[in-house]
């Protein structure tokens, strides 16, 4: 590649053509925004308004703790505000708000104008931000979950929690779990294919590593904690006893399910902000980051090691000991990985020698003390017998604050300081932000330390109140006031932010820390004006005048190719230019579609059916209308991007972004269905009594008639790809596409149908809700395939598919094999394994 593709003065109207395909809706059009710019600064602003509320919740608690035998709030209300404040830290701050600075910062660290799907993360955006401030809203009205923000089963099953607080939590959280898979979507396609030319993975800059493994684990983590929630409403609304004893059910099931989620979903939030702190570290010191491969390996390595720490929690529940060595084992490797990234900066802060103390530097200095005191006690809980002494104690308490305020919070406001001048025409106060993080690390410290002291006196978790004779109220005020003193310290942060931050998508603040990565360059509402060859880690310490040239347009795309919003799709390994990807504008019906999905759950919650199934038909509809114009022509020749380098429009198969896109979702929908698996051998280890004998199965007929009719569906739709490959799929789809979906429904009603009529009912046994749930998972993916398909059926009807015309096809096809797949698994599972073990 020429490093200066574009050498030749531009045309004078090119920039304005730009700014133009750019330009952000002006009044209430302005809520029809979809590029990251605004979408990430609403996103990290409404997780900053979570933390802020969850904090006052803290406060009221500690408030109540402060003394002993105080009487201030009662314990049905501490109980709620308990559960809502775990909640909204961990599933409307924590991830969202990491999430957050994802969309907001890797276009520009990767130098691509946008993320690929810019509808999706405005659709997610939307779905949490109503959603959440909804749930949230429920303490006023007294509908608030009180079971924790764990919801252990049996406290919260239908027995002992009648009302409707636990289904808030259970619906409002599972749509709020699904905002985040998709953006963990829109990450995982960004990262891979829209880097800038030349970057490739060994360039890859630290943040977009954390941000690929954080994605990547959300993944794979939150489908279990989706199954579980659907699990526990099945039980509550419909008395399918996954979590009942009495018939065969366990409420251990919930908290391996839960903490597979929960356990990972601590490196979730902490990887991001790791991987925010190797970014500012070398550009507070002005040095390279030292380790930059082994830092990524242990990224990578944190990220596999978490899946196998769930048990970590379990250890006071009776498992086996030989379970218990080796979780022990594994939550004591964990912090080998951590230990290098910590070394890593350690020795790159001691390499630059004398530098400038700066607020994101003390931020990040905190974080360093803070993490490593709470990676330690991590350490000592991992120790089966010190954690039957320290279970359920304030110890565990101060050890959780420890590491998620100290592993995330604290990188997370040096963020704010370091990257405020990359939106803001101006920085944020250096003198404010010392007292910010002065009053932030000593209340802190205050607040949760002697909670270790606490917790090892015996004082256990989650209680209202507790006895003068015993001893704990002094360090529980003194922890009251270190809280205090923590929110003085926000407060501060508030006032900085209203005094100096000038959000701007033009003119902002500037390089002030001369960093050396790309999104630091120039840049506007299109991102940046061109984009760039990137020959290292640091390109704007490595490759002098390269702002200048960025923004002269003298590299690729500097102009509108097309007449619209675009950016560069990229190979996933060497980051070599592949096709030009055509992007949609502002629309109205991502953020119709969140609004008709948050009503959709939450109308359910209070049982309002005709109400929730309208505003459910609201999203279907506006997923369509949105869904209609992605697939568009593949008409227009390639287009010059710069350098005498042209590029088509359009592309099918594995190499589109599309095609990647519904690949993870696969891997999500996967994980679903392995979770239900594991779901159903783990009740047949705990009563296989319930399980039937050989003789009361259905007969084998059915299995192997439901198993041909799904293999037949599968092969009209191979058969149909196939014809599409030699443009002679037009009539073909018509006559064979309803005839493939009528088979797969009937498979699926087959299986269902064998089932019933055996005598078997899901309201019996654990056997029968397992097996009625894995029928009712396949049953949800026929009908999803059969909107696709009817979808595709639709979109060649109107002429819209043909044989280089085709993502829209091959979606549906992956889905399609995907169900297939799954539902032949399900019924193996279901029909063999009782025959085998009975």
């Amino acid at each position: 590649m020429k490093r200066y593709p574009n050498a030749l003065p531009r045309p004078p109207d090119e920039l304005d053509r730009l700014r133009q395909a750019w330009q952000r809706p002006s009044g209430l059009r302005f809520l029809t925004v979809v590029n990251n710019t605004y979408i990430g600064l609403l996103y990290v602003g409404t997780a900053l308004l979570f933390f802020l509320l969850a904090g006052v919740l803290a406060l009221m608690m500690r408030t109540q703790l402060a003394v002993p035998d105080n009487d201030l709030i009662g314990y049905q209300t501490y109980n709620q505000l308990f559960t809502m404040h775990g909640t909204v830290m961990m599933f409307l701050f924590a991830v969202p708000a990491v999430e957050a600075m994802g969309v907001l910062l890797l276009p520009n660290m990767l130098a691509a104008r946008d993320l690929p799907f810019p509808r999706l993360s405005a659709y997610a955006y939307w779905a949490y931000a109503v959603g959440g401030l909804v749930f949230f809203c429920s303490l006023f009205f007294g509908l608030a979950p009180q079971g924790g923000w764990f919801m252990y089963p049996p406290l919260t099953s239908y027995e002992y929690s009648p009302g409707i607080n636990a289904d808030l939590w259970l619906l409002g959280i599972g749509f709020i779990e699904i905002s985040a898979i998709a953006g963990a979507i829109e990450i995982v396609v960004g990262v891979l294919r829209t880097r800038a030319p030349g970057m490739t993975l060994d360039k890859l800059p630290i943040f977009a590593w954390a941000m690929l493994v954080f994605a990547g684990m959300i993944i794979f983590a939150f489908p279990a904690v989706i199954l579980a929630t659907i699990l526990l409403e099945l039980e509550r609304s419909f008395y399918w006893p996954f979590f009942v004893a009495d018939k065969g059910g366990d409420p251990l099931l919930w908290q391996h399910l839960f903490w597979f989620f929960g356990h990972p979903e601590v490196y979730i939030i902490f990887l991001p902000a790791v991987g925010m702190v190797s970014m500012m570290v070398p550009a507070m010191v002005q040095k390279p980051l030292i380790g930059h491969q082994l830092i990524v390996l242990a990224l990578i390595a944190t990220g596999f090691l978490s899946f196998g720490l769930w048990v970590h929690h379990m250890f006071a529940t009776g498992i086996p000991q030989l379970s218990l060595s080796f979780f022990s084992a594994a939550s004591m490797a964990v912090s080998i990985p951590s230990g290098i990234q910590v070394f890593a900066w350690i020795a790159t802060i001691a390499a630059a020698g004398r530098f400038r103390i700066q607020v994101p530097l003390l931020f990040i200095l905190g974080f360093l003390f803070i993490f490593v005191l709470g990676g330690l006690t991590g350490v000592m809980v991992a120790v089966v017998p010190f954690d039957w002494q320290a279970h359920d104690t304030y110890f565990i308490v101060a050890h959780l604050h420890y590491v998620l305020v100290g592993g995330m919070v604290f990188p997370l406001f040096a963020a704010f300081y370091y990257w405020t001048p990359f939106i803001s025409a101006r920085p944020l106060s250096e003198r404010l932000g010392k007292w910010a993080f002065w009053l932030m690390f000593s209340g802190f410290n205050v607040a949760f330390f002697p909670m270790h002291i606490t917790g090892l006196a015996g004082m256990p978790r989650r209680v209202y109140t507790y006895s003068e004779e015993l001893g704990w109220g002094p360090l529980n005020m003194a922890s009251t006031i270190g809280a205090y003193v923590i929110a003085a310290g926000v407060l501060l942060f508030l006032i900085d932010l209203v005094l100096h931050f000038r959000p701007t998508t033009g003119k902002n603040a500037g390089n002030v820390w001369n960093a050396g990565t790309l999104e630091w360059l120039p840049n506007d509402t299109y991102g940046v004006r061109s984009i760039p060859i990137i020959d290292s880690r640091e390109p704007l310490w490595d490759q002098p005048g390269l702002a200048d040239d960025v923004e002269a347009g003298r590299f690729y795309l500097p102009n509108t190719a097309t007449g619209g919003r675009e950016t560069i799709v990229t190979s996933a390994i060497d980051a070599q230019p592949q096709y030009l990807l055509r992007m949609p504008g502002p629309s109205w019906p991502p953020l119709l579609a969140a609004v008709g999905t948050a009503g959709f759950f939450l109308l359910l919650t209070v049982k309002l059916i005709i109400p929730a199934l309208l505003f459910g038909v609201v999203a279907i509809v506006m997923v369509i209308k949105w869904l209609w114009s992605t697939d568009p022509t593949p008409a227009l020749p390639p287009v010059d991007i710069g350098g005498g380098i042209r590029l088509p429009v359009y592309m099918a198969g594995p190499s589109s972004h599309s095609w990647w896109a519904m690949v993870v979702l696969i891997l999500v929908s996967g994980s679903i269905f392995a979770s239900m698996l594991f779901s159903y051998l783990f009740l047949w280890t705990v009563s296989p009594e319930v399980w039937p004998q050989s003789d009361a199965m259905p007969s084998g007929m059915w299995p192997a008639a439901a198993s041909t009719l799904l293999l037949a569906s599968g092969a009209g739709i191979a058969w149909l790809s196939h014809s599409l490959k030699h443009d002679q799929a037009g009539r073909r789809i018509s006559m064979v596409m309803p005839l493939a979906m009528a088979l797969l429904a009937a498979s699926a009603a087959a299986d269902g149908y064998a089932h019933w009529q055996s005598g078997l009912r899901p309201q019996h046994s654990a056997y029968g809700a397992a097996v009625f749930t894995i029928i009712s998972l396949q049953g949800f993916f026929v009908a999803v395939v059969l909107a696709m398909g009817i979808y595709t059926y639709a979109r060649n009807r109107c002429g819209l598919l043909d044989g280089r015309r085709r993502n829209t096809f091959d979606n549906t096809m992956l889905m399609w094999y995907y169900t297939v797949a799954q539902g032949l698994t399900g019924m193996l599972l279901v029909h063999a394994f009782p025959r085998l073990t009975g």
